[in-house]
């Protein structure tokens, strides 16, 4: 499911009710699998819990995802208990998670259980938000830095799409991912696309409200 996966990373968060503007350290010391994956992000500068959200929604930033499990309550691996957790609470039976930034092979889902985190994802307006931001400036201290960020789904900026949720995901193995809450002839739309071996974007193009039944 690749980084689908850091819709379930912030329901998690979100569900812990920690304050959104602390002060978060980029941390990924216990991520092996961010082992050589690129970011623009420094390791040990600083964030606010808001802003590590917004980046893993909006921009997929891998090392922001990794960041907010370190700074959970219990530490790493109670939040990954924590991602199975609410997987089973939503019925998500066949759905498992082993990292937070959805870079491991062994996260794994179907597009039945990503509909139900998807209709899940209605009780956390925040999400939808972060998700469908189309850009930002992210400001980090220790060292003082700022970099732009921008969405990675190309559809939120088409006027001609309501998007109330998205988030991309794209590895070798899981393919091209996408799941994404709009409403198309005023009725709501729960879309979850997997393993699509093209990009996804060129078969939005026409108008949402095109042959659908």
């Amino acid at each position: 499911m690749a980084s689908i996966t850091k819709v379930m990373t912030a329901m998690v968060v979100l569900d812990a009710h920690l304050p959104l503007d602390e002060m978060l350290t980029v941390d990924i010391s216990q991520t092996p699998e961010m082992k050589g994956i690129y970011s623009r992000v420094r390791l040990n500068s600083q964030i606010s819990r808001r802003n590590m959200l917004l980046l893993a929604l909006m921009s997929s930033e891998n090392r922001a995802a990794a960041s907010l499990a370190h700074h959970y309550p219990g530490g790493y691996d109670a939040f990954i208990r924590a991602m199975n957790a609410k997987a089973q609470a939503l019925g998500m039976t066949r759905t498992r998670y082993v990292e937070p930034t959805g870079l491991s092979i062994h996260n794994v889902s179907t597009a039945r259980d990503l509909t139900k985190l998807l209709i899940a994802s209605e009780q956390y307006p925040l999400i939808g938000q972060l998700s469908t931001t189309k850009e930002d400036m992210a400001t980090f201290a220790h060292p003082a830095y700022t970099l732009p960020f921008r969405n990675t789904n190309h559809l939120v900026y088409r006027d001609n799409w309501n998007i109330q949720l998205t988030k991309t995901g794209f590895t070798n193995a899981a393919g091209h991912c996408l799941i994404m809450r709009t409403v198309i002839n005023q009725r709501p739309v729960a879309l979850v696309v997997m393993g699509c071996v093209w990009q996804i974007y060129p078969l939005c193009r026409r108008q949402p409200s095109e042959n659908v039944d």
